[in-house]
């Protein structure tokens, strides 16, 4: 089966083609992927697992939907088990566990908040239990809300994203290494707003470049234990975090100011998240890895 890339006019065989989409806003973060128009593209059919991540044990934040829901795939395909931690969107998740287990493997859920250390452990010792160990932690959750200005940015914001994006990342690092040994992985998601400053996303950007920080200070401090962790730093992607963000009106023309005058699809990164995970790439640690059409070098 040939990858389709429906309504968007987009060719495999040039990344320039310009790509527009409806305008849509959601209400609540982190938002749903079954109510967007087109949904995102999570899955490329002509992706063919090699086993390279057979038998191992994966846990993702944000795993619902989104990267989050094609790195899940992507890593079933390799023969992965894995287990996905998100907020409160039901069906996104009830859809990616199904998606999961279509290739063959297992796939459980906990819906929770990561801002809360003792679901993070709960949520850790539980996969645990169900599964024996963990292999590999995605770091993936995050929430963003753009402002004009630094001075529209309540404590209550400011809080609320570090919280997320930076305590929740702790406290699942924390609870899951307690269970990885030897040749386990850790791969974070941070952004190409950790490089290019956004001017409206000041604080996001901020979590942001604290995971660059975390995740080299973090391969520091775990290399001895032969523990690898690596980060993606994606750039424009079609994801729910994007309607349930932005206006209406932003999203006609997302992703279009990048050198490929396009968002990117969630499958076009999971591979980045396979190969940080599996035995390709045992000496890289410490590293960000950019998928972003071209994004950070305008930065």
């Amino acid at each position: 089966m040939k990858l389709q890339y429906p309504y968007l006019g987009y060719k495999k065989e040039c990344n320039q083609v310009p790509i527009q989409f409806p305008p849509q806003h959601q209400d609540e973060q982190p938002g749903l992927e079954y109510i967007m128009d087109p949904k995102p593209i999570f899955d490329n059919p002509e992706y063919r697992g090699s086993g390279k991540l057979r038998g191992k044990k994966v846990l993702i934040t944000g795993g619902d939907s989104g990267i989050g829901r094609a790195t899940a795939v992507a890593m079933a395909k390799e023969g992965a088990d894995i287990a996905i931690i998100y907020y409160d969107e039901h069906e996104d998740a009830r859809f990616t566990k199904e998606c999961v287990e279509k290739y063959g493997e297992k796939c459980i859920l906990f819906a929770g908040d990561i801002r809360d250390e003792c679901f993070c452990r709960e949520a850790v010792e539980e996969t645990v239990k169900a599964y024996g160990c963990i292999d590999v932690l995605i770091n993936n959750a995050g929430v963003q809300f753009p402002q004009k200005s630094i001075e529209n940015i309540t404590q209550e914001q400011l809080e609320l994203t570090f919280h997320v994006n930076v305590f929740g990342m702790f406290y699942m690092t924390k609870a899951a290494l307690k269970h990885m040994k030897c040749g386990s992985a850790i791969v974070n998601t941070t952004s190409v707003t950790a490089y290019a400053g956004q001017d409206d996303l000041i604080d996001y950007s901020s979590t942001k470049g604290a995971i660059v920080s975390f995740t080299r200070a973090l391969a520091n401090s775990l290399v001895e234990k032969g523990i690898r962790v690596n980060a993606v730093a994606p750039g424009p992607i079609w994801t729910p975090l994007q309607p349930a963000s932005r206006s209406a009106d932003f999203i006609t023309t997302f992703g279009s100011d990048n050198p490929m005058k396009r968002a990117g699809q969630p499958w076009e990164l999971a591979p980045t998240y396979v190969y940080l995970a599996s035995m390709d790439s045992t000496y890289v640690t410490g590293q960000v890895l950019h998928v972003d059409g071209g994004a950070s070098m305008q930065s």
